[in-house]
């Protein structure tokens, strides 16, 4: 990734984060119609001002059809009180890239809830920078925590569960350089046992006051590479998830990459394993089922500490089909096995997050975070009992075991809508329905194993790197985030369409028909077309709203306050537009919907993760992620000092809350 970064992005996050994704040619070698191609005959049907995006090259043209002029941008300084819920705040100036500091509004502060190496479990050892072992971190809290949530624990509102993810590690940054191989090794095994995820009881003294973890709780849990989980669902004991360590392909070890989540209404957590592919090695020829996720000759040497790593070692070729699912924990049940459900397809989940139907069945979307990959649905064949009896619990647990699997087409026709409303069409193309494989060419097994080819077959429509999806929990529109794509080429904007070299990245608000989150056709708009409103190079777009907003780019994580307004977070900022990423919030209704007004900022070369507006309660929890992660940071050249604890001189991972001062 060396010389291909923008900005201040470090080369480091993308090799750590996603194995030098943007540095090799696509996954998606399908030639479906992409989203750009949808857009562009949207696009070209309406001049509404809504409907209206341009591209850098084309900005000028489709201004003058449409008579869309740019969004201003917020001024420099503090704006009008925001209000959110129960929450309220002015709205902070974007901070500029260098700036190592978490930035919230006048009159709210921040707390480091748990960072990187406390202690978890009971008998782990205090962390120890310079003498950090497997065995301790097995124990403690790991690396680079995505998504998190404090769930509330049986109706006391002062005691929670707090779950998250530990997606990937930064090598350089968590272990002094050695030459010493076996130091090395031990370094290597010591940031596998930090992936994974924890599980932590925390408790406070009042609604006004921060979370504190509770040392000794026996929900406390560290889930690692060592964890046994069940795989469940139609795919579970087929021979493609068969190995020599699982002969049944129904137990695997760990769970991987573990990048964005939800908690659903029965109260577990679901998360996404995303880039899984770069811990194998061995793979010096893979297939095309391989390629079509990523699988190549690089990797972490995973393969010198356990053999399964090496897929040169006999029996081990199927390992890598047991990741890339969704994950199903439940933190009050810690000694109970997570399960990884293949009723809900493999692929590069960013998340999933699950909404209730009218019918009662639960419906859970989640995006395919790659370049020109895909948005899916799953419908459960069984529905939701509600009550907080153990018998609902136990009966809702299994949900998302067995279920309707689907795949978004998107048609950019407009026709028949009323003006303005929305930019076009789609439809749910069935994958796996009823038991059966509805793809000809594929058993069910290879549907959801190969979860990508069979939506390839389909015919589904390439997305910006479709992230994080949720719906409103107030009006049930789905909002995804497409995080950005940098392979857009000059070629595709000869006619209006979305922008080439889509640096910035949009958010697309999706509307079930009939508002049945069960139903199989859909209406889209583009709510947000992200970018610095005062670059004059880039044409922004904010659902209609003519003042002042954020500046804002690259948006990866989505959630809602009680209100119904969506908050975006983001993933990219210091590399597009040259501001630390943060938190925004965005009215999606009303007379201020796209009104694009900051929160929060991470710290220099941190991403702002999992996002939880907990307004009733008047906090916001963060995960601030590879703080300090800039060109040439390392162990002993630290660029952060996150979370200025003074236990360490250099950054360690965290989870935040903020809260009124």
């Amino acid at each position: 990734m060396l010389g291909q970064t923008h900005g201040s992005r470090s080369a480091s996050v993308c090799h750590w984060k996603c194995a030098d994704a943007c540095a090799r040619p696509d996954e998606n070698t399908s030639g479906n119609e992409r989203f750009v191609d949808v857009a562009r005959r949207a696009l070209a049907r309406r001049t509404s001002r809504r409907s209206v995006l341009a591209g850098s090259a084309a900005g000028a043209a489709l201004a003058a059809l449409s008579g869309i002029a740019p969004a201003a941008a917020a001024p420099k300084g503090r704006g009008a009180a925001a209000r959110s819920g129960s929450l309220a705040f002015s709205p902070i100036a974007p901070v500029g890239n260098t700036v190592d500091a978490v930035t919230v509004p006048d009159g709210w502060r921040w707390e480091t809830i748990i960072a990187w190496g406390d202690p978890v479990e009971a008998d782990a050892p205090a962390w120890d920078p310079a003498h950090q072992t497997p065995e301790a971190q097995k124990k403690q809290f790991g690396y680079n925590n995505d998504y998190l949530d404090v769930v509330p624990f049986r109706g006391n509102g002062n005691r929670g569960l707090l779950v998250a993810n530990h997606e990937y590690t930064n090598d350089e940054l968590m272990f002094p350089a050695t030459s010493d191989p076996a130091q090395r090794l031990l370094d290597l095994e010591t940031a596998m046992y930090a992936h994974g995820m924890s599980v932590v009881e925390v408790r406070r003294r009042g609604k006004d006051a921060a979370w504190q973890p509770l040392r000794r709780s026996p929900f406390n849990r560290r889930i690692t590479l060592d964890t046994e989980f069940v795989l469940d669902g139609p795919a579970a004991g087929s021979p493609l998830l068969r190995t020599s360590e699982d002969p049944t392909g129904t137990r695997v070890y760990g769970t991987l990459n573990n990048c964005a989540g939800s908690t659903t209404p029965w109260g577990t957590v679901l998360s996404g394993e995303e880039n899984v592919d770069q811990y194998f090695t061995g793979a010096p020829d893979p297939t095309a089922r391989e390629a079509r996720y990523g699988l190549n000759t690089a990797g972490r040497g995973w393969g010198a500490v356990q053999d399964r790593f090496d897929l040169s070692n006999a029996g081990t070729r199927n390992e890598p089909n047991r990741f890339n699912w969704v994950v199903e924990v439940d933190p009050e049940a810690p000694d109970e096995a997570p399960v990884k459900h293949t009723a809900m397809g493999r692929f590069k989940h960013e998340g999933a997050h699950v909404t209730i139907a009218a019918s009662g069945h639960a419906v859970a979307y989640s995006g395919d975070d790659n370049r020109f990959d895909y948005l899916y649905k799953f419908v459960s064949r069984d529905t939701f009992r509600p009550g907080p009896s153990q018998a609902a619990r136990r009966h809702n647990k299994t949900l998302l075991s067995d279920g309707d699997l689907y795949v978004a087409k998107f048609h950019g026709d407009g026709e028949g809508i009323a003006e303005g409303d929305y930019d076009g069409t789609g439809e749910w193309l069935p994958l796996y329905v009823d038991g059966r494989s509805m793809v000809p060419g594929f058993t069910a097994e290879e549907v959801l194993v190969y979860t990508r080819l069979a939506a390839d077959a389909v015919g589904a429509t390439g997305m910006d790197r479709p992230e994080d999806v949720e719906p409103s929990p107030v009006t049930g529109y789905v909002y995804m985030a497409c995080t950005n794509n940098t392979r857009r080429t000059g070629a595709q904007v000869d006619e209006p369409n979305p922008r080439p070299n889509n640096k910035d990245g949009h958010v697309i608000e999706l509307r079930e028909d009939g508002d049945d989150a069960t139903g199989t056709s859909f209406t889209w708009n583009i709510l947000l077309l992200c970018g610095d409103p005062e670059d004059p190079t880039v044409t922004t777009y904010f659902g209609g709203w003519d003042g002042p907003v954020s500046p804002i780019s690259c948006p990866d994580n989505v959630a809602f306050d009680d209100a119904g307004n969506l908050w975006v977070s983001t993933d990219g900022q210091p590399g597009t537009i040259n501001y630390n990423d943060g938190l925004f919030l965005v009215p999606v209704e009303g007379p201020e919907r796209g009104r694009v007004q900051q929160f929060l900022a991470v710290p220099t070369g941190a991403e702002t993760c999992g996002p939880q507006v907990k307004a009733r309660d008047g906090y916001v929890l963060v995960a601030v992620q590879h703080p300090g992660d800039l060109g040439g940071a390392s162990y002993e050249n630290p660029r952060s000092a996150f979370p200025y604890d003074g236990v360490f001189a250099g950054p360690r991972p965290a989870c935040i809350q903020v809260l009124p001062a």
